[in-house]
């Protein structure tokens, strides 16, 4: 592996286990999560000015009015969507932004699809993801909102955005049995929740506050 993706000083592999020692205080538990979450290069996913803090627990910026998600919060609702059963088959992601949490993503699921609204990001979240040889990803640029029914139904659907009400379309395009895990509220008042289908009907569980960016429609 190359000296930038392995990562010297503030984003060694010593600094990473830090994290991870967090993490498992912070109540993410998930043995595999957490190695994924240990071997996968984070600072790679932002600006080089901002890759030394790349391992502190805090959202950062990553241009576009949009961040990448504190290291608690991608930990938390991967383990959420993967649940007990461990493994899932395909997986919608709503958000590509910069390819991070799809990286921690494809590393545990089958199969990735992955939704963004903001076409540079996208970009860049591919190079990024194929650097590191991540090949079961299938990109779209689009409308959250819409879902990808192509595809449907879902094992597991996650969200990166907060939308004020859990959008129709993607629980129609949840698998029965399957789990969403999506943030839902006005801004300052999000709370993160999982969404089980049942043959009839769905289990919604509100789990806790949150912080996200808005769930936009359209392309940008």
């Amino acid at each position: 592996m190359n000296t930038s993706l392995q990562g010297i000083g503030m984003t060694s592999l010593r600094t990473r286990e830090r994290m991870i020692k967090r993490l498992s205080e912070q109540g993410v538990h998930n043995k595999r999560v957490l190695e994924v979450m240990r071997d996968t290069p984070r600072h790679i996913f932002m600006d080089e000015a901002l890759s030394s803090r790349a391992y502190e627990d805090t959202a950062l910026p990553i241009g576009y009015n949009q961040t990448i998600s504190q290291p608690y919060i991608v930990a938390k609702m991967t383990e959420l969507l993967l649940g007990s059963s461990g493994h899932l088959n395909k997986v919608l992601e709503i958000g590509t932004g910069c390819g991070y949490q799809t990286a921690i993503l494809a590393q545990l699921v089958d199969q990735v699809y992955s939704i963004e609204r903001i076409l540079p990001l996208q970009c860049k979240a591919k190079s990024y993801l194929w650097d590191l040889k991540l090949k079961n990803i299938s990109y779209l640029y689009g409308d959250g909102n819409l879902g990808w029914p192509d595809y449907a139904p879902f094992d597991g659907i996650l969200a990166s955005a907060a939308p004020v009400e859990i959008p129709l379309l993607l629980l129609q395009q949840l698998a029965v049995g399957g789990v969403m895990v999506i943030p839902i509220g006005e801004s300052g008042q999000q709370t993160l929740q999982r969404v089980t289908r049942k043959t009839s009907g769905y289990d919604i569980e509100e789990l806790e506050a949150v912080t996200f960016v808005p769930f936009l429609s359209g392309k940008d």
